[in-house]
């Protein structure tokens, strides 16, 4: 098992600065100064694949971790090159879909955002960007230094879900998260944690992270652009739309808009479904689509969605609350005449009718509370 007595010497230059400052405050005249940390870390006596070092900065995180894990990938920060789309930065060896999968895993699903170049992405997307490139690492174990510390609390606890389901989905590498953050520990659900702080470790249950409660409301489309610039394919929203909007700790992180399905009474489709990127990764853009799903039903509407977003597409394929009633292809009636007037003339696209809980005594959802 990782163990080890480890001692960091620092030794003290002088100068007429370092003597005025003993002289000010009473520093003992020492020629060095010693931290010493005596670590056991019984990580070997279970599987696992998600640890978490934890402390208050200056703590000795950084230390420690090198001192342990010595043959693993010690993750600070990657090159990126200014002149590239992010996608052009990954190892040329990987696959497209491969990187694809690993920024939509991270919780960057937005194709346009993959397109730009890193130093014009937020903090948050580019931390995202680095827990993906890690992800497919050809090593069985990376560190993760200063996790989380770049961004947003809330957008950390985002992105310390969907690090760790991924994680957990693919079995590789392991990884271990170093932070001076407490407040993510129930979001990323460490197997073990060690506090440099307190000397202490512990083996941990995995569980459900804390409940993401997302207040549903109708609203109207001055709400839509906060959200145009992140949806995939278009700008536009038809004036005739009925619009929705999901708040979590009173931040808005997602909108949907829906429109009547002509040539069908009672009926209704998704028009718009976006997730700022920040919140990405979660779960929030599946289950709130469903909710107003659900509501729609509830009210005695059929309800339809179309998308060519693959994470959705593979998302309501595998659900019970979806049926598939187009496999992904081309938009039906597509003609080379035509093919220009389509928004879907390249892309596979797959429709979906949402069949709800099954139940028809199901009462009607209170649209000002949603539950992830």
């Amino acid at each position: 098992m990782p163990r080890g007595h480890i001692v960091k010497r620092s030794a003290i230059a002088p100068s007429f600065r370092v003597e005025q400052v003993r002289g000010m405050f009473d520093v003992p005249n020492k020629v060095e100064i010693v931290h010493e940390w005596n670590v056991e870390l019984p990580i070997e006596e279970r599987e696992w694949n998600v640890g978490l070092v934890v402390g208050q900065s200056g703590a000795g995180k950084s230390v420690v971790a090198r001192e342990l894990f010595g043959g693993a990938y010690f993750h600070e920060a990657f090159e990126w090159d200014p002149e590239k789309a992010i996608v052009d930065c990954f190892p040329e060896s990987l696959d497209g879909k491969e990187i694809i999968g690993a920024l939509s895993s991270v919780g960057l699903s937005s194709p346009p955002h993959w397109l730009k170049r890193f130093s014009h992405l937020s903090n948050g997307q580019k931390f995202r960007c680095e827990l993906a490139r890690c992800l497919l690492l050809d090593v069985p174990l990376v560190v993760f230094d200063e996790f989380t510390s770049v961004v947003d609390r809330d957008v950390a606890k985002i992105c310390s879900v969907a690090i760790a389901k991924s994680i957990r989905r693919r079995l590789r590498p392991r990884f271990v998260a170093l932070s001076c953050h407490y407040d993510i520990i129930d979001w990323l659900q460490p197997d073990w944690l060690y506090d440099v702080s307190a000397e202490r470790f512990e083996w941990r249950t995995l569980r459900r992270h804390p409940e993401i409660r997302i207040a549903v409301h109708r609203c109207d489309r001055r709400a839509w652009p906060i959200f145009r610039g992140h949806h995939y394919l278009s700008r536009e929203l038809n004036p005739t739309a009925l619009c929705y909007i999901g708040s979590w700790n009173e931040k808005p992180v997602a909108f949907v808009a829906t429109l009547p399905v002509f040539g069908i009474q009672r009926a209704r489709r998704e028009s718009r479904c976006v997730v700022l990127p920040d919140y990405q990764g979660a779960g929030i853009g599946n289950k709130f689509s469903a909710f107003i799903a659900e509501l729609h039903v509830s009210q005695g509407f059929q309800y339809f969605s179309s998308t060519s977003h693959p994470a959705f597409i593979h998302h309501r394929a595998r659900s019970a609350l979806w049926e598939m009633i187009r496999e992904p292809s081309r938009a039906p009636g597509q003609t080379k005449k035509n093919l220009r007037k389509t928004q879907s003339r390249d892309r596979l696209t797959a429709s979906f009718r949402y069949v709800g809980r099954g139940d028809p005594a199901t009462p009607a959802i209170d649209e000002n509370s949603c539950r992830r």
